[in-house]
């Protein structure tokens, strides 16, 4: 009798993630809200703070648009999934998932792929609303996109594995969102994200900052959508594109090692 090989963890997790995109749009109140939240705070913030940057040209707004296209991964990746993980968990989605062939990494891989386009559609709006509202200019060098594509699939990648992480730390999906959202508050405000230019920030603040994604992610961004002048206005006084890149790598490394080890199907402290 002939066997039929079961399909591949990347092609069970390709599936997974179609699952995961029909049920996150279904869900119209949680998209809109994750959707709307950082563009919101975009057009709130930038229109009631706008200052030269010296003989730049360049507005603070137009600052904070290109940081907050970090920060809006950071929501759609970190906190979305600290709480849709543990939700998943409480109400014993991943308890049914465990008894079908799906291993643990085709269903880190769908819930990447579920991030991955809802962090297209937060860029596309923070965008329009920097283009729209603050007169942002998009790049036009190659060269700056290519930047652009490698830090937003490196802050998709390790913010969303981080999430995962995180919500096995929580003891349910309530108190997953206070467990995600205290971090990624505080870390927006000492990253140099609504604090603009970031060496108006103490050093110290700057370099708790520097250990994790956001700080980098953020930086990273305003490298594609500011002029070069803007870079002495950075800590470094440079766009540090090569540490961006290391320590986003490693977080990716680092975070799916976290999530194969503390990963749980079940809530055991029930």
């Amino acid at each position: 009798m002939t066997t039929l090989a079961l399909p591949s963890p990347l092609a069970i997790g390709l599936a997974r993630g179609l699952t995961e995109l029909k049920l996150f749009f279904r869900n119209k109140e949680q998209a809109i809200f994750t959707f709307a939240f950082p563009a919101g705070i975009l057009a709130v913030i930038g229109s009631v703070f706008s200052q030269p940057y010296g003989d730049t040209g360049v507005e603070s707004n137009q600052v904070l648009a290109a940081s907050m296209v970090g920060a809006g991964i950071i929501a759609t990746s970190f906190v979305n999934l600290s709480v849709s993980v543990a939700l998943d968990r409480e109400d014993g989605t991943l308890s049914r998932l465990r008894g079908t062939p799906m291993p643990a990494v085709s269903y880190f891989i769908g819930k990447i792929i579920l991030v991955l386009v809802a962090s297209i559609a937060e860029t596309v709006l923070i965008l329009a609303v920097g283009v729209g509202m603050y007169d942002l200019d998009l790049p036009t060098a190659p060269g700056k996109w290519l930047t652009f594509t490698w830090v937003f699939v490196l802050s998709v990648v390790s913010c969303s594995l981080i999430g995962i992480f995180t919500a096995s730390l929580a003891k349910s999906a309530s108190s997953a969102s206070a467990v995600a959202n205290l971090p990624y508050v505080g870390l927006q405000f000492i990253s140099g994200v609504y604090m603009n230019p970031i060496t108006w920030l103490p050093a110290g603040m700057v370099t708790v900052a520097s250990f994790f994604p956001i700080k980098w992610s953020a930086q990273g961004f305003r490298s594609v959508f500011l002029p070069d002048s803007m870079a002495r206005y950075e800590m470094a006084g440079t766009w540090e594109l090569g540490k961006t890149s290391l320590v986003l790598g490693a977080w990716c490394v680092a975070g799916l090692v976290l999530c194969l080890v503390t990963f749980r199907w079940s809530n055991t402290r029930r």
